[in-house]
């Protein structure tokens, strides 16, 4: 444990890439697919981009600090958050401010640049908290605990480089596994990083997940492969409202790793219109009974989907469908 000769805030320092962009050659843009990036994992996967020409990212950036227990303790002033993006295989380092939200809540957001010839293979982007404390400008009072990884050349948003499922037999597989037998897939959210166990035992299953087959097998993956996103969405949601440390007046937090972050973004389309803490407290309040939890596993479900993208997915496979019914027939 680093010890510091100044006062620092307890509370954690969060951060989250809430969209990504693409500019290219004369000013075109896109937006990232919204399965290419994590807030589970912490990962931007900039090779999921459907062009290849693009030549900067501007990822937006929201990052959450203690800001109750700096205000009330008062040992910080001149306070500044900035975001800091790096790559040691490139020596590259750019440096952003972020600026505080237009209620002076404990939201700090900006958008930081990521230049493509600056970079070949993983950048980290970490956000700190900086200070004057006891007359001394530019102390560093809080830190992100874990940083993104900007990945210009992964096509799938995964920190450890690999999927995470697990492709196993439920029939005779863990034992707690043998009671899905019949389920294509389960997500786990036991231990530190969610996982979907896909199971084999489905006949075709793995193939289409995949992506093998013909081209209308490819289409169905694409679908299955959004309603499994849903699934997991759904799930960590679950996992993460279930376990929240509560205050002292009774208030629940936010917790500081993927779990919080899983919950801010989807607070806003389970309970629209409010803020971030009122909608925690709503959704807090209603499942330990204060009010209907099942009236809201329709908003979790809907806001699983569309961050899972499965309206998009699923309209792209009927529009793929019809298009080559057209074809036969000519």
């Amino acid at each position: 444990m680093k010890v510091y000769p100044y006062p620092r805030p307890a509370g954690a320092v969060t951060a989250r890439v809430t969209a990504v962009r693409l500019f290219g050659p004369g000013g075109t843009r896109e937006d990232l697919d919204a399965r290419g990036y994590s807030v589970v994992e912490q990962v931007v996967a900039l090779g999921r981009a459907e062009r290849q020409d693009w030549e900067t990212a501007r990822l937006s950036l929201t990052a959450t600090i203690p800001l109750r227990e700096i205000e009330t303790k008062g040992h910080w002033s001149e306070l500044s958050v900035v975001a800091v993006l790096t790559e040691g295989s490139t020596n590259a380092r750019r440096t952003t401010r972020l600026e505080p939200g237009p209620e002076g809540g404990p939201d700090w957001t900006g958008e930081v640049e990521v230049d493509r010839n600056d970079h070949l293979d993983r950048a980290s982007l970490s956000v700190h908290v900086v200070a004057a404390v006891g007359g001394i400008e530019g102390r560093i009072v809080g830190s992100t605990d874990q940083d993104w990884f900007i990945d210009v050349t992964s096509n799938v948003p995964l920190r450890e480089r690999q999927l995470d499922v697990s492709t196993v037999s439920f029939a005779r597989g863990a034992e707690w596994l043998r009671a899905f037998r019949d389920a294509p897939w389960v997500v786990d959210t036991a231990g530190r990083m969610p996982t979907v166990h896909l199971n084999s035992d489905f006949e075709g299953l793995v193939a289409l997940v995949e992506g093998q087959g013909s081209k209308v097998e490819s289409m169905l993956g694409e679908v299955l492969l959004a309603q499994m996103c849903a699934d997991v969405w759904t799930a960590v949601f679950h996992t993460a409202i279930a376990d929240l440390e509560i205050e002292e007046d009774g208030s629940p937090l936010f917790p500081p790793d993927w779990r919080g972050a899983v919950l801010r973004e989807m607070l806003p389309e389970v309970v629209p219109g409010r803020s971030e803490m009122d909608a925690l407290r709503e959704v807090h309040m209603r499942r330990t009974g204060e009010g209907s939890w099942a009236d809201l596993q329709p908003r979790i479900q809907y806001a699983a989907a569309r961050r899972a993208e499965v309206p998009k997915a699923l309209a792209g496979t009927v529009r793929d469908i019809e298009r080559l019914d057209q074809e036969t027939l000519a």
